[in-house]
């Protein structure tokens, strides 16, 4: 009953099938890829985001090269920052908001020079392209905790004066005009002392896995009910081919050579010929005209 998925029609739709489910799996795949990136990301913060600060010569050495898994990881450095170098960068978000980062060098006591993110500001209201104001930092020695991450990409765009368009390290020290750490930068949660102003602490890293999950879910499910509407097809198929033979067995038992259905409707069709009282409709008389012309037409001499 099933001999007609053999035909080139049914094995070309399997085929579609085939190829629709296996780039379903793909792509459940590649959620699944995506999905165990962002879980090894969150499983990287919660294991250096509160962990106890690094201190010495181990903080310094991840401002000078910062392992992918130790992201977020704390430091406490003391020094003194260099004020009159602070640079903003520009085109920053906080809670979804535009605004501004800053940018502060620090010296630690070992005469190592690392950039430290003071954090946010908001879009000023008195200048088109600048913050209000930029808090001064502590003066003095101060004693810093940040969390570090790893320096950005430059950007193909430019910066007005005393700007960045990216935390781009390299571009930083460029700006400065002398060495600084390249490996990762720190993000300031305290102070001591704390300055009396002091912009807004950023966001924590996002900790959500996003859908990913139900992406892979869902790709998977596709790919079963593709073969699953297959089925279906070649089950109603089934089912018609069989309605059909039963259909045309029934008509050539009653002397028949194709279905009832198809022979009623030839007979209805002869039966418009004629009106209730027998004469013909004015279809049939045109037809009868028409097929007297075709004969006249064919015969000339007759």
């Amino acid at each position: 009953m099933y001999r007609f998925l053999a035909s080139s029609r049914w094995l070309g739709w399997l085929a579609l099938v085939i190829l629709f489910a296996v780039a379903c799996v793909s792509l459940g795949n590649w959620q699944a890829s995506r999905r165990a990136e962002v879980l090894e990301g969150i499983s990287r913060v919660n294991q250096n985001y509160f962990a106890d600060p690094l201190t010495g010569k181990d903080a310094i050495d991840y401002f000078e090269s910062l392992p992918e898994d130790k992201t977020w990881s704390t430091v406490e450095l003391t020094g003194k920052y260099v004020g009159d170098d602070t640079l903003v960068v520009r085109n920053r978000i906080k809670s979804g908001q535009p605004g501004y980062e800053v940018l502060v060098p620090f010296t630690t006591t070992d005469g190592e020079t690392v950039v430290i993110d003071r954090g946010y500001l908001p879009i000023g209201n008195n200048e088109q392209g600048h913050p209000d104001t930029v808090p001064a930092a502590p003066t003095g020695e101060v004693t810093v905790k940040a969390r570090l991450k790893p320096g950005e990409i430059r950007l193909d765009r430019g910066a007005p004066q005393g700007q960045l368009a990216t935390i781009n390290l390299e571009d930083f020290q460029n700006a400065v005009g002398y060495p600084v750490a390249q490996g990762s930068y720190g993000i300031m949660y305290e102070e001591t002392p704390a300055s009396a102003s002091a912009p807004q602490q950023l966001d924590p890293p996002d900790m959500d896995e996003g859908p990913h999950l139900s992406y892979e879910i869902q790709w998977y499910i596709f790919g079963v009910l593709a073969f699953v509407g297959f089925w279906y097809a070649a089950r109603t198929q089934k089912k018609i081919n069989a309605e059909d033979a039963a259909e045309l067995a029934e008509a050539q038992a009653m002397g028949y050579d194709e279905p009832v259905h198809k022979v009623r409707k030839v007979r209805v069709k002869e039966a418009k010929k004629f009106r209730r009282d027998g004469s013909l409709t004015d279809e049939a008389v045109e037809d009868a005209m028409w097929d007297e012309d075709e004969k006249s037409s064919s015969h000339p001499g007759s």
